[in-house]
């Protein structure tokens, strides 16, 4: 993975300007269509699905009352589990993306809606809808990508700090909605500029504060309380930790798979200069990944499974991301676009893979086998202990033996 500027064999090259915009034309055409067809199926879709969330969560949370009988602690906080991801991915993100604003409908609209999350919605909209949505895979903009903590191009400098990487990605899974809530707060950036004491970041950090302080009532002592007089109180405060990681770890997942699998393309910053319309709709189309699978699947991922169709029209409907894939497609097959879509464990596998690879220094895991592998881990010893110097000499070594390699196997594959 490589900035898209700067590939060798750069998948846009033979696209010209014309094409461009001419794909743009052809992608405003099926949102147009999508958009003159909404109705009365789209509204009582999000309606049941509102329902049927709400009716699990709360038959969920009454089989946990008697949670110490295990049991009851399974189908409870499975049913929990269930009810939380829906309410993040099919619920609120596309709520707060703006997809059915159009219904007018003051209850089920981005400004009113709020969800079970740590994240204050308006600080997450600005994060993920403004920022996220606009500046898609620019290196230096799009902060969604790696959020701020992992290295996610080869053309990022290596240091010593990286190979760190796949633990503290690991820690931001499990705790993905706080890792959210400190992301959107920019946390970060505010500890490095010293601007902790800033009055806005002040009142932001409050909200922050606020809502994690409901989120933990709710979820940590209000339900366990409820519970004490079946003697269930410790179990439902389990249950309820549980339910909240497999939520935060089956959503990061479904994250990872849409943004950062092999095969998803990643722009230099001055790229966006002056862009088109086209040539944004374009930069969606190669920096998304989709996931492969049945419709429950897609439900369960909030559509996001569709993420290239998402990318490109982030304010449609999300039940609509399914009928108008095909259409898309054949526009990345007509143009000799790659349409980058694996079922879930694949992408996960290749997110993962990316992860680790990037951990490490540029083609340390590509040259790396068992018989080398003594000599190897020396070299990167080195590199993460003897200074900037002795790094870029040996990470020149390491790049030149994994051309090398390259060419021996292309040579191999032509004979």
């Amino acid at each position: 993975m490589t900035v898209i500027q700067k590939k060798a064999d750069n998948p846009i090259a033979h696209l010209t300007p014309e094409d461009i915009e001419q794909i743009g034309v052809e992608l405003d055409a099926i949102r147009q269509e999508v958009i003159d067809s909404r109705g009365a199926s789209d509204a009582a879709y999000i309606r049941k699905m509102i329902k049927t969330q709400r009716s699990l969560e709360l038959g969920s949370r009454a089989v946990l009352l008697f949670s110490v009988f295990p049991p009851a602690w399974l189908v409870g906080t499975a049913g929990l589990s269930i009810a939380k991801i829906l309410d993040n991915m099919e619920i609120g993100h596309n709520i707060l993306h703006g997809q059915w604003d159009w219904m007018r409908d003051p209850k089920i609209h981005s400004t009113t809606w709020d969800w079970d999350m740590a994240s204050p919605a308006e600080q997450w909209k600005h994060s993920h809808n403004e920022l996220h949505h606009t500046y898609t895979n620019v290196i230096g903009k799009d902060n969604d990508l790696g959020y701020g903590i992992m290295r996610v191009d080869e053309d990022q400098r290596w240091s010593p700090m990286h190979l760190g990487q796949p633990v503290w990605c690991f820690i931001n899974a499990v705790f993905f909605e706080y890792g959210i809530a400190a992301y959107d707060l920019d946390l970060g950036a505010a500890i490095k500029k010293k601007q902790t004491k800033d009055p806005e970041f002040k009142r932001r950090a409050r909200e922050v504060l606020h809502k994690i302080r409901k989120q933990a009532t709710k979820d940590y002592v209000a339900h366990p309380l409820l519970s004490l007089p079946t003697g269930s109180f410790l179990s439902t405060l389990a249950a309820n930790f549980t339910a909240n990681v497999v939520r935060n770890l089956w959503s990061n997942s479904v994250i990872l798979c849409g943004h950062f699998p092999e095969g998803v393309e990643t722009f230099e910053k001055r790229s966006i200069e002056g862009e088109t319309k086209g040539e944004w709709y374009v930069r969606q189309m190669l920096g998304s990944a989709n996931i492969s699978g049945s419709k429950a699947l897609h439900v369960m991922t909030g559509n996001l499974s569709h993420q290239v169709e998402h990318h490109l029209f982030p304010d449609l409907p999300s039940n609509r991301y399914a009928e108008i894939a095909p259409k898309v497609r054949a526009l990345f097959e007509k143009y000799d676009l790659n349409y980058c879509t694996r079922p879930m464990p694949q992408q996960v596998y290749s997110a993962w893979h990316k992860v680790v690879r990037l951990s490490l220094p540029n083609g340390w895991l590509a040259t790396t086998n068992a018989r080398n592998l003594p000599e190897q881990l020396k070299t990167l010893w080195a590199m993460s202990t003897k200074g900037p110097r002795v790094r870029r000499a040996a990470q020149a070594r390491l790049t030149q033996l994994a051309r090398r390699q390259e060419e021996r196997r292309l040579e191999r594959r032509a004979a």
